[in-house]
Order: C-alpha cells, then sequence, then structure tokens
C-alpha cells in the first residue's frame, strides 16, 4: 500500500497525459455517460409517467410495457434518437438549428425542462472532463454531438440512449407503481429488440421525418405540472 494514500484511495500513476488525449473504449465512454450515476438528474424525470401512473392508468408491468413500446416506436424515444442522429452528423455551424428544432418539438413547459436541463448538466461535465467544447444543448443534441465529438460510433450511441432512456422510465415505474426491481429488469431485457431496431431505423430517418404520436403521453406531460402531490420534477 502506497504510503500517504487515504485508506480506500488508489492513486494512478502520473502517465503525463490528461484524460482529452487518451484512447478511451467507446462502450466505457457511453455506459458513463449514459449511466444512473452521470450527473444528468435523469432519476427526478418521469417523463409524465407519474401523471399516468397517478391516474391509474398504469397499474402492472403489462400496461407500463405496452406505455412504453409506443413511446419507443412512436413518441419520444424515437424522436430523440433521430434528433441525436442529425446531431451526430452535423456540423458545429448546424447544431443550433438542430437544437432549436429539438426545443420547439417539445409538447409541454415540463417536456422541454427536462431536455435543456439534463442536455446542460451533461455538456457541463463532458466539457470538463473530456475537453469538448459543447453549449447548453437539448440532452439528445448534447448526446449525439459528444459522440462525434469523441468519434464514438453513431448506431452504438444510439442504441445505448435509448436504453437509457428505457432503464429510466422503468426505474420510475419500479417506484411508483410499484413493481419488483426484477420485474423491471425483465421488462428492459425484453424490449431489448425493439430498441435495437428502433434506434437502427431511427437513424436512417432524416430529421424533417420526425414526428409522435403519442398523445396520452404529452398529455400526461401537461396534467404534471398541475399533479398536486409529486415525487418526479416532470
Amino acid at each position: 500500500m502506497a504510503t500517504g494514500a487515504p485508506m480506500g484511495t488508489i492513486t494512478p500513476p502520473s502517465t503525463g497525459r490528461s484524460i482529452t488525449t487518451m484512447s478511451t473504449d467507446p462502450i466505457l465512454t457511453l455506459t458513463q455517460w449514459l449511466s444512473p450515476g452521470f450527473p444528468v438528474g435523469a432519476f427526478a424525470y418521469s417523463h409524465g409517467l407519474e401523471t399516468a401512473i397517478a391516474a391509474e392508468g398504469i397499474r402492472n408491468i403489462k400496461q407500463l410495457d405496452e406505455w412504453l413500446r409506443d413511446l419507443i416506436v412512436f413518441g419520444s424515444g424515437r424522436a430523440d434518437t433521430i434528433l441525436l442522429a442529425a446531431a451526430y452528423r452535423a456540423d458545429p455551424a448546424e447544431l443550433a438549428e438542430i437544437d432549436e428544432t429539438a426545443r420547439a418539438f417539445a409538447a409541454s413547459a415540463e417536456r422541454l425542462l427536462e431536455t435543456t436541463q439534463q442536455g446542460a448538466a451533461f455538456a457541463q461535465t463532458v466539457n470538463a472532463v473530456w475537453g469538448t467544447e459543447l453549449d447548453e444543448l437539448t440532452y439528445p443534441v448534447a448526446v449525439g454531438a459528444a459522440a462525434r465529438a469523441r468519434t464514438i460510433p453513431l448506431d452504438l450511441t444510439a442504441r445505448l440512449y435509448l436504453q437509457a432512456f428505457t432503464a429510466n422510465l422503468i426505474s420510475a415505474a419500479v417506484r411508483l407503481v410499484p413493481l419488483g426491481q426484477t420485474e423491471g429488469q425483465a421488462l428492459l431485457a425484453e424490449l431489448a429488440p425493439l430498441i435495437e431496431d428502433t434506434a437502427a431505423e431511427a437513424i436512417d430517418t432524416p430529421l424533417h421525418g420526425l414526428s409522435s404520436t403519442c398523445f396520452a403521453a404529452d398529455i400526461a406531460a401537461m396534467h404534471h405540472e398541475t399533479l398536486y402531490s409529486k415525487v418526479f420534477r416532470t
């Protein structure tokens, strides 16, 4: 054990290399960026799910499964992945316009709050640690721009982003319905093929193909603004 170091602390050897010049495995980078521990505050947002559960629209794992499948294929899951892909392919000068589109596409004040606050927190942390120069962007736009800056493959970024989106909502439902942790993890595993297929389709969809038809989720997000008792911010 090295002397002078607190118990449990590992002091890495000095290499003279900064993290911005180190070769980083893309899977490890993405799992760090999109993990619950990354400081974007994802745990504080339910994406309108809290309202749907309070109204007893989601009372069991089957109803949650149906809700999430619609969000992934027809709603904000797919839409955010399209925005991510557009940001990934964009030149820096084009990012502002894509970000404006993402903000305009938010169906409610809380949905806008969710994507802008998470995006700003994500950009701030990635800039500090990985040496990027991201502006305060909406969340999917920030992730897409960061992945391009770090030369992380787009298809991998899209799949893991959409999985993290789904996992966060399952985590919220586990606490609110409530559901068992094993039930939640089983559902995430069952949704994996759909996540893969949707991500693959979304990254091939141009920005003008952006759409969403999950009106119940949008209305739930709007009603959350006046929900009497809240655990989540959205």
